[in-house]
């Protein structure tokens, strides 16, 4: 008999055996190291995951919120450039905006 006929009578010889054991092994440290066990704890605790989501919802829109005001002022700042440059047309239009950006900066 071959050994997949061995196998599937349920007689495994001791190279298979062994062979089955370290797989096993090494699949119980790849499992360690990925941190399966910690992963697992956390998805039993939905306190816990919906405090590290809210976390992380605060620091995006945190981000979000830093990210909006720098791209706004460096248009602002690219505008005013262009208007100083007094290209006819496009200048007047900016002027209004700067213009307009300007005077609700100031009412705040």
């Amino acid at each position: 008999m071959t050994k997949r006929h061995q196998a599937t009578e349920g007689n495994i010889d001791r190279e298979t055996a062994n062979t089955l054991i370290n797989r096993i092994a090494d699949l119980s440290l790849a499992m360690d190291k990925m941190n399966i066990a910690e992963y697992v704890e956390f998805l039993r605790n939905p306190k816990r995951i919906i405090f590290v989501n809210f976390l992380g919802g605060l620091a995006r829109g945190f981000g979000i919120g830093i990210g909006a005001t720098i791209l706004a002022a460096l248009f602002v700042i690219i505008l005013s450039r262009i208007v100083q440059l007094n290209i006819p047309i496009i200048g007047e239009f900016i002027a209004e905006i700067v213009k307009t950006v300007d005077s609700h900066m100031k009412l705040r």
